[in-house]
């Protein structure tokens, strides 16, 4: 392995493809990392490819994954993503590159020694909806006529979540704008009811929130004597993202992002911001890699989180649950029941709580995103009711 590729062990952006195969103590993964050429800059490219499969083979080794402000061998100054300490890479090799149009492809083969300590909730997957984030500045969108830019990134989160093919599970909710107003207040003045709402909706257990901040145009770069040259311009984007449990409304991660990159457009021009022109350019590609920053936060995040659904319908002793195959359930699963209050602290400030029962119930019927269950032995489950909270019990009882 060169001194390059050892340098390189902090990995940012993009999607990849991944294909491994189990040894008892590690893994080789063959991992296909992507990034951009910008200006030319093929260097730069092929850092931000090497740490794109680099960054792929440990997050699917079961690494976790945390956003930082780093240098790394004063190749790249910007948000990059951290890996810790659940894997270890023992050996890289190079096995292809290639450049096609303005995209640099790496392929590397990684031995990987991950930690077999891994969350058991790892094992199922949660649905996660991704809804329209809010243009609080409106007036920021004015140059290039942008108003839907908020639309078309919170797509683009969605196809980033998709691609990372991890245990959180994305949910298109973005055609439908959504007031998120009072969520990043500082009173988190929360809607339990829209919450509710969301989730049933869209049928996922956990409901993302965000909002755009900023995405107004900053320093003029060229000369203004320069009379005969384009008007270019830098642009800011920053973003604030809040994640709920949409069973017990509880918020669970909150996180921002911030960047700034050069808006190549005309002052004057209507640019459309489902374009590839968009997306290509320095400016989309900045977004581009804070939403893949963000999907690796959300699904580190998430890792742990337990899969939870909720009782639709009862009939005797069978439940109709809103958990399926999609979430990784087998017939014969075991599910835990709980009811949901809140607790009310001095202050006067009401908290989410859960009751967890010592009924059991198992998965007779298996559906996509759905299931029945019994209860164990046929025994009554005295006090349980429509919309209790069912979690997966794992195979050591947790």
């Amino acid at each position: 392995m060169n001194t390059f590729l050892s340098s390189l062990f902090v990995g940012v952006t993009s999607a990849a493809l991944l294909t491994f195969s189990a040894s008892t103590y590690a893994q080789w993964f063959e991992s296909t990392g992507h990034a951009q050429i910008q200006n030319g800059d093929i260097s730069s490219a092929k850092s931000a490819a090497i740490k794109d499969a680099i960054t792929q083979a440990l997050v699917f080794s079961g690494a976790r994954v945390s956003s930082v402000q780093t240098l790394v061998d004063g190749v790249l100054t910007q948000d990059q993503l951290k890996i810790s300490s659940h894997g270890e890479i023992q050996k890289i090799e190079l096995v292809s590159e290639q450049r096609q149009n303005e995209q640099f492809a790496i392929t590397l083969r990684l031995d990987v020694f991950a930690q077999t300590e891994q969350c058991p909730q790892s094992n199922f997957n949660k649905f996660v909806a991704v809804t329209q984030s809010q243009l609080v500045h409106r007036e920021h969108a004015l140059m290039g006529q942008i108003f839907d830019v908020n639309k078309a990134i919170s797509k683009k989160l969605f196809s980033a979540l998709q691609s990372t093919k991890m245990s959180a599970l994305p949910v298109a909710y973005y055609n439908k704008a959504i007031n998120v107003d009072n969520y990043f207040n500082q009173q988190h003045d929360y809607s339990n009811a829209q919450l509710e709402e969301l989730s049933a909706r869209s049928n996922a257990q956990y409901v993302l929130l965000s909002q755009i901040t900023n995405l107004a145009p900053s320093d003029k770069l060229n000369n203004d004597y320069a009379f005969w040259q384009d008007e270019t311009y830098q642009r800011s984007y920053a973003i604030e993202f809040m994640l709920f449990d949409g069973t017990t409304y509880e918020q669970l991660w909150q996180n921002s992002y911030h960047t700034q990159a050069v808006w190549p457009f005309e002052k004057t021009a209507i640019v459309d911001v489902n374009s590839d022109r968009f997306w290509q350019s320095p400016f989309g590609q900045s977004i581009n890699d804070i939403n893949q920053t963000a999907s690796y936060d959300i699904q580190a995040a998430m890792a742990c989180f337990p899969t939870k659904g909720k009782i639709m319908h009862m009939e005797n002793n069978k439940l109709v649950i809103n958990l399926g195959k999609d979430h990784g359930l087998k017939k014969g699963q075991l599910l835990s029941i709980a009811h949901h209050n809140y607790l009310t602290d001095a202050q006067g400030n009401t908290m989410p709580h859960t009751i967890t029962t010592l009924n059991t119930i198992m998965v007779e019927q298996l559906y996509k995103q759905s299931a029945i269950a019994v209860s164990l032995n046929d025994k009554p489950l005295p006090g349980v009711q429509i919309n209790d909270v069912v979690e997966i019990v794992s195979q050591d009882g947790k």
